[in-house]
């Protein structure tokens, strides 16, 4: 869809579905929150605690779920999950930038591609390459030999997909994102380390998002997986041979060592460092910060974070924490006389 000045109600109905209230006729032109949207604007309502900016919203129409349909007169489309009907109008309204289909002069390109691929300014792409239909290829990317690029997918500035990777369908990896560089995969031999050559590959699947500056390392023997609809944020590391699942979704600045396997519908917060050699189930939520150290075999949430205080009562409480060893001892040796005292009794 081409971007226009506005959309009606009805149309964006009539687009992503939904049940209309009101004017169906109003024209709003783009989404806001409750509290700053303007006339021509659309507003939505995802909890309870903004209710009241709800009834002083400016906004020309509201997004509200079933429960809050009759808290306003406003013209209002009503869904069960207002926050992605949100993020399906924004998407609608803002159509995303196109780049003319071609291949510019300063581009090397040693592969045929579609005619419906755009290649920017200095990209270079190998030998043996192949991209679908629609493929766009902002300025300075480096495509390696033998990469697979599915339909449709969007490479911003400055990525780099190293030699013999696959990437699906709809792919979006924003600049400066590494796919395929190598593994941390070293042999100790005396005192020095000598390098293992990586030889899998990354294999992603499709409608996966991947961040600004995050690497995803080839396997070492194996293949370096990630699921269907995999969404990870910026600067996040994966290392050689993990295995994402699908739809899972992962925050800025995660770690995942080496050959962790994490199931589907997973996520991970923002920080959360997983070691390697694990294995996550699926429906497995781990807490912001939170460090994991044993293979979670049970969908729920996990969290390892220790409460923020002040410092000096921090340095008091984590004393006490080095003593918990020692003091588990001494109760075990109590527990140990109590019970000989209760058979002499």
């Amino acid at each position: 869809m081409t971007k226009r000045q506005g959309l009606r109600l009805d149309e964006i109905v009539n687009h992503l579905g939904g049940s209309l209230e009101g004017d169906g006729s109003v024209i709003v032109s783009q989404v806001s929150s409750l509290a700053s949207a303007r006339a021509e604007q659309i507003a939505f309502l995802v909890s309870p605690k903004y209710r009241q900016q709800l009834q002083a919203t400016r906004a020309a129409a509201v997004i509200v779920p079933p429960q809050f349909a009759g808290d306003t007169v406003l013209p209002r489309i009503v869904h069960q999950n207002p926050y992605a009907y949100y993020a399906r109008v924004v998407t609608l309204l803002n159509p995303a930038l196109q780049r003319p289909p071609g291949i510019h002069p300063s581009a090397v390109v040693n592969s045929e591609i579609p005619a419906s691929v755009s290649i920017g300014e200095r990209v270079v792409v190998g030998a043996d390459v192949k991209l679908g239909e629609n493929v766009t290829i902002y300025p300075g990317c480096v495509i390696g030999d033998g990469v697979s690029i599915g339909d449709d997918s969007l490479l911003y500035p400055n990525t780099v997909i190293y030699h013999n990777c696959v990437i699906g369908r709809r792919a979006v990896i924003q600049a400066g994102a590494v796919v395929g560089s190598d593994g941390f995969g070293f042999a100790k031999d005396g005192e020095r380390w000598i390098k293992i050559p990586q030889i899998g590959r990354v294999v992603i699947g499709d409608d996966v998002e991947i961040g600004a500056n995050t690497s995803i390392d080839r396997g070492a023997l194996d293949d370096t997986v990630i699921g269907d609809g995999v969404k990870l944020d910026n600067q996040i590391q994966i290392a050689h041979n993990v295995v994402i699942g699908d739809h899972v979704a992962m925050a800025g600045c995660v770690g995942i060592a080496g050959s962790t396997k994490i199931g589907r519908r997973c996520t991970v917060g923002g920080a959360g460092m997983i070691i390697g050699h694990l294995e996550l189930a699926d429906d497995v939520h781990v807490s912001a910060g939170t460090m994991v150290t044993k293979s979670l075999r049970k969908p729920g949430q996990y969290t390892s974070i220790f409460p923020l205080e002040e410092h000096e009562e921090w340095l008091h409480n984590a004393a006490q924490i080095k003593r918990l060893a020692k003091l588990a001892e001494r109760v075990a040796k109590l527990e140990k006389q109590l019970e000989k005292m209760e058979i002499t009794s």
